[in-house]
């Protein structure tokens, strides 16, 4: 049973047992028509494995990312103990001797005063007096300490050694463009974020998105798309609208800065005051909004955000990779750092940290 946190407005479902399917749904051979390929007829009309593909399309972008995590995690393991085993062989010793003389050696007993302060943070959790379980805690507290020190020694050993990690992350390849951009437009990480603009979600990330532009000024930019959920937010259309509007006259960014303060209020007269306050010119805003001018670019971004599988917002995807949901800046600060040190490195690997 596969379990998500939620961190984005999105339908819930959930998936049991499902097996990864290919990413494509047509088959192509050059110099001829694509073909769709048949997973079923109904009285001889065929279900193709297009049809298949758009329905699952969301869950499989999940699943292929949960499979790269699987496997980077386990990777990270398994590079952890290659080191340990080469350095124990160095050592003439087994990794066990390596373990208790470098790490389990050199961790000191926690003292009373710690394995009090330890106990009075979780004592509501533990429900216990600490007469009665002062020994295991104090054990608890020294497993952590050998955790860490195994953490830094495979650090020390990393940094001793060249490791390259051919194992790379499932990517999206996103059609079209957007004009709206924040940050360096020639910068090497580009974050692509679908968003509505009355997603409580999408409005609590936005801090992080500002942090991440701040600490890499001039290496990331941060490019806006268009994804309002209609069933849930029914005012988010009209409010992305008004947005690309607003960037007619070059003000994007302060009336996506205003609407996200404001949301979800984004009635027709406060669409209208929003314009007002970040200087637009409202006749020809009005005149824009009342053309529907933008309507065809906001649907083009909602096709593009279904085509590659999402199903709710925020989404983003970093140089193709995908995020889902209002993260961390932490998780952010993870993926850009490893799209830089690919970029540094001129190809698609990664140094092991």
């Amino acid at each position: 049973m596969l379990r998500y946190v939620q961190k984005s407005c999105r339908f819930t479902f959930l998936i049991l047992g499902m097996g990864l399917l290919p990413a494509a749904g047509l088959s192509e051979n050059r110099g001829t028509a694509i073909q769709p390929t048949p997973v079923a007829t109904i009285d001889g009309s065929i279900v193709s494995e297009a049809d298949l593909a758009q329905t699952v399309a969301g869950q499989l972008q999940q699943l292929r990312q949960q499979e790269y995590e699987l496997k980077s995690k386990s990777l990270d393991q398994l590079i952890a103990r290659r080191l340990l085993e080469v350095e124990a062989a160095k050592q003439g010793i087994s990794v066990d001797q390596l373990t208790d003389r470098e790490v389990k050696a050199k961790v000191g007993e926690p003292t009373d005063a710690e394995v009090e302060a330890y106990y009075l943070g979780q004592r509501d959790r533990l429900q216990r007096p600490l007469s009665e379980i002062r020994s295991q805690l104090r054990e608890a507290l020294r497993q952590s300490r050998i955790q860490e020190g195994m953490h830094q020694y495979g650090a020390r050993l990393k940094a001793a050694s060249t490791i390259v990690v051919w194992l790379n992350p499932p990517r999206v390849e996103l059609s079209g463009h957007s004009s709206r951009i924040r940050g360096n437009s020639d910068a090497p990480v580009a974050i692509v974020e679908f968003s509505d603009f009355h997603c409580p979600f999408c409005k609590r990330v936005q801090p992080s998105l500002n942090e991440v532009l701040s600490r890499y000024d001039g290496k990331v930019k941060h490019v806006f798309r268009d994804f309002p959920l209609d069933n849930l937010h029914p005012q988010a259309r009209a409010a992305a609208e008004a947005a690309n509007c607003s960037g007619d006259q070059g003000k994007f960014w302060e009336y996506h800065d205003l609407l996200f303060a404001q949301a979800p209020k984004a009635s027709l007269e406060d669409l209208k005051g929003y314009a007002r306050t970040v200087g637009l010119n409202t006749e020809k805003f009005d005149n824009c909004v009342f053309q529907g001018t933008h309507h065809d670019a906001v649907q083009r971004d909602i096709d593009e955000a279904t085509r590659v599988g999402m199903t709710g917002t925020p989404g983003f995807f970093i140089n193709g990779r995908f995020l889902n949901g209002a993260q961390p800046l932490e998780k952010f600060v993870q993926i850009i750092d490893e799209e830089l040190a690919f970029t540094q490195k001129g190809h698609r690997q990664r140094i092991a940290e």
